[in-house]
């Protein structure tokens, strides 16, 4: 996984999700036309974003996106799926420039969060998205319901870092295999996306409709096969490939399509994320 930064609670979890610690200043942002910081959100040890679904209405509580290897009490173990859990973890909102920090976020639970099949964590937030925009002039980023496409231009945009990583959609992987994790259809990034730690949890957004379409989580750092920090890919037929230095995203349109009224996800027949063993 793309990397919580050591020290965190994910620390913990055997060997794992500190993933790869990381030092030195963050780089320059790459040119990113007209992606921003807006919307964006730094956590203790990876990033993420404000979000809202198609059927998001402003009085509704807003939700963060991060990844499921973030979650503060520790990796999600495969086939672990976490609804409704009580949350107090705080998110830092940053300008649009991704120079200046508005104001702390607070959330009240974990909305939902797994590492099976996807790697995402949602938080509901004590603040409505009118309360947020009328507070900070923030809008929250839109999660699109359409599965992107292939060479679709993308950007990367890191709220720990303040970096914004540009590049394209090389592809999707029917299957992803990272330690104990499985992951379908992920999104292959082409190599100018050199994701580090820190980065864990970024939005991945279309650079022409700016709407989210992914949620930054990994890559393979040694070569290694199938193993923590570096994922390999499985085909339909079986083949297992293996691409050095080559970084992946989850796509969230599944999400963007469970989301109901008043930010809930909603694991109906509808809905084809994950569910918790008991309601399977």
């Amino acid at each position: 996984m793309i990397r919580p930064l050591a020290g965190a609670a994910l620390a913990l979890a055997a060997g794992g999700a500190a993933l790869t610690a990381v030092g030195g200043p963050a780089q320059a942002a790459a040119p990113a036309g007209k992606v921003d910081f807006a919307g964006t959100v730094a956590l203790d040890n990876c990033s993420g974003s404000l979000v809202r679904g198609p059927r998001t209405a402003d009085r509704d509580k807003a939700l963060v996106l991060t990844n499921g290897h973030c979650l503060e009490t520790g990796m999600p173990g495969a086939g672990e799926v976490i609804v409704d859990r009580p949350s107090t973890r705080t998110f830092t909102l940053l300008d649009p420039s991704g120079r200046r920090q508005l104001g702390t976020l607070r959330a009240t639970r974990i909305e939902y969060a797994t590492m099976t099949d996807t790697d995402v964590t949602v938080y509901r937030l004590s603040s409505t998205y009118a309360d947020i925009r009328r507070k900070y002039g923030i809008s929250a980023l839109r999660l699109s319901p359409a599965r992107p496409k292939a060479g679709t231009q993308i950007r990367v945009v890191s709220g720990y870092w303040k970096k914004i990583y540009s590049c394209k959609i090389d592809g999707f992987v029917h299957r992803m295999r990272e330690a104990d994790w499985t992951w379908k259809d992920s999104i292959r990034y082409t190599p100018e996306c050199e994701t580090i730690g820190g980065t864990s949890g970024s939005p991945i957004v279309d650079a022409r409709s700016r709407q989210v379409v992914g949620v930054n989580n990994t890559g393979n750092e040694s070569g290694e096969r199938c193993t923590l920090n570096n994922p390999c890919e499985v085909g339909r037929d079986g083949r297992v490939t293996v691409r050095k230095g080559t970084n992946y995203g989850q796509q969230t349109y599944l999400l963007a399509r469970c989301l109901g009224a008043r930010s809930d996800v909603v694991l109906d027949a509808r809905c084809a994320l994950p569910r918790p063993a008991a309601t399977r």
